[in-house]
């Protein structure tokens, strides 16, 4: 007796593989639940993510399981449930813009953040929230330095105020 196969309508390998192309080029990944919104909302949000080097796609959470086990991205079932748009970031930066962008964006509109892969780690909703509140890396290197050149600035002043007194 013959084993029995599913047979899988070719439409949807293409689609499984072109999302698997599109979204290998990011290392970041941002679920939200977008129902509520109108297509305005939709176009303003893919406009501002797209600013900082991100995209913003509604995707078949069938489909997007599927990818994302091709990818090695596990423990992402749990977010793919209802309906799902994926903010596709590349780069720690990106990715910290994006989940700011979202959860602004959140406040004025019904737009609900389920969950994030981002670099290796699963993050959820309370997880990301917390992610989206901290600087980005260059806004620590510039308070970091910014703080380092605080006292030689000082030492200049107080070294030109010096110069000055014994001038007069």
């Amino acid at each position: 007796m013959a084993e029995y196969q599913a047979r899988k309508a070719q439409y949807k390998v293409d689609a499984v593989k072109e999302m698997t192309s599109e979204f290998s080029q990011y290392d970041g990944f941002i679920f939200t639940d977008y129902r509520g919104m109108t297509v305005e909302q939709i176009t303003a949000l893919r406009s501002q993510l797209r600013e900082k080097a991100s995209a913003y796609r509604v995707v078949k959470n069938r489909f997007a399981r599927i990818v994302m086990n091709d990818l090695s991205h596990k423990g992402t079932e749990e977010t793919l449930v209802g309906p799902t748009a994926v903010a596709l970031t590349k780069g720690e930066d990106a990715s910290n813009a994006a989940s700011k962008i979202l959860f602004e964006f959140a406040k004025n509109a019904p737009l609900q953040v389920k969950g994030a892969y981002i670099d290796g780690k699963l993050f959820d909703q309370a997880q990301i929230e917390a992610y989206s509140k901290l600087p980005t890396r260059l806004e620590l290197i510039a308070s970091l330095m910014g703080t380092m050149k605080a006292p030689l600035s000082k030492l200049a002043r107080t070294l030109q105020a010096v110069a000055d007194a014994k001038a007069n």
